[in-house]
C-alpha cells in the first residue's frame, strides 16, 4: 500500500504562468523525491506601474509518503549529521 502526501508550492517567472509552475515543480522535486502529480491551483501576476513583473503559479503536489525515510532524515537531523538546505 503506498501513501501519498500533498502539499501547496508557488512558482514564479518574469516570463509566463508556465514557466513559473515549470520552475517550482523542479525546484520542488530537488528535495523531495517522488513527485507523482502537480495540480495548477491558481495563477496571478505581480504588477507595478501598470506593468507585469512576475507570474506567479500556486500548484498542489502529491509526492509518495516513505515513513521510513522520514524518521531516518529526522535522526540525521537531531544528530547534526544532515542539513536542512
Amino acid at each position: 500500500m503506498s501513501v501519498y502526501k500533498v502539499i501547496e508550492i508557488i512558482g514564479s517567472s518574469k516570463k509566463s504562468w508556465e514557466d513559473a509552475a515549470k520552475n517550482a515543480v523542479e525546484s520542488t522535486a530537488k528535495s523531495l523525491e517522488e513527485i507523482r502529480i502537480a495540480e495548477v491551483k491558481e495563477l496571478d501576476m505581480r504588477v507595478e506601474k501598470g506593468k507585469v513583473v512576475e507570474y506567479r503559479a500556486k500548484l498542489s503536489v502529491s509526492f509518495k509518503f516513505d515513513k521510513k525515510r522520514v524518521i531516518e532524515d529526522r535522526s540525521s537531523l537531531l544528530i547534526g549529521r544532515k542539513s536542512l538546505l
